[in-house]
């Protein structure tokens, strides 16, 4: 049995578990980073509004008329999002690992079928660190993104708490 074989035999076995994870992370980390996007987008208006070009007044009156729940509510589920997407990214070693195992358990009965046992298990090892290497790449443009939403959202709620606090006097 040849490489290609082997590989597309594969594909058809435990390597697909390994596929549908990546898929189901791929879809994960779509609606993570277009919540962050959504969310910075909104807090670019309000956050880096040019205080030389606006009138104080005109700055602080953005501020107030934000809809604190709505950019708590983004920033919640961005990161809940980006929780799970950071989970389902650390489970393509063990896949990997997991899928060697597997492959190579036949190996004590059945000598007879070792080289194919052996690229079986390969296969699976070498797609479990292949979707690691990918998605922790993506990782590093999200995380980026979350920790900057985060500050922008908590300067945002600090602003808006100042803001109460020098109207009530």
């Amino acid at each position: 049995m040849s490489l290609w074989e082997v590989i597309w035999s594969n594909l058809l076995g435990f390597d697909l578990l390994i596929f549908v994870a990546a898929v189901l992370t791929g879809v994960c980390y779509f609606f993570t980073r277009l919540y962050a996007d959504k969310l910075y987008q909104k807090l670019h208006m309000v956050i880096f509004v040019p205080a030389h070009q606006e009138k104080p007044e005109a700055v602080a009156e953005a501020v107030r008329g934000v809809d604190e729940d709505e950019f708590v509510s983004l920033r919640k589920r961005s990161e809940s999002l980006y929780s799970l997407y950071m989970n389902l990214t650390s489970i393509f070693p063990l896949l990997g690992i997991l899928g060697t195992v597997v492959s190579l358990l036949p190996m004590v009965n059945d000598m007879a079928n070792m080289q194919q046992n052996f690229f079986a298990a390969l296969t699976s090892t070498f797609w479990g660190l292949i979707f690691a290497i990918i998605f922790k790449m993506l990782d590093g443009l999200l995380a980026s993104r979350i920790e900057d939403n985060d500050k922008n959202v908590s300067m945002l709620l600090e602003r808006r708490a100042s803001l109460k606090e020098g109207g009530a006097k």
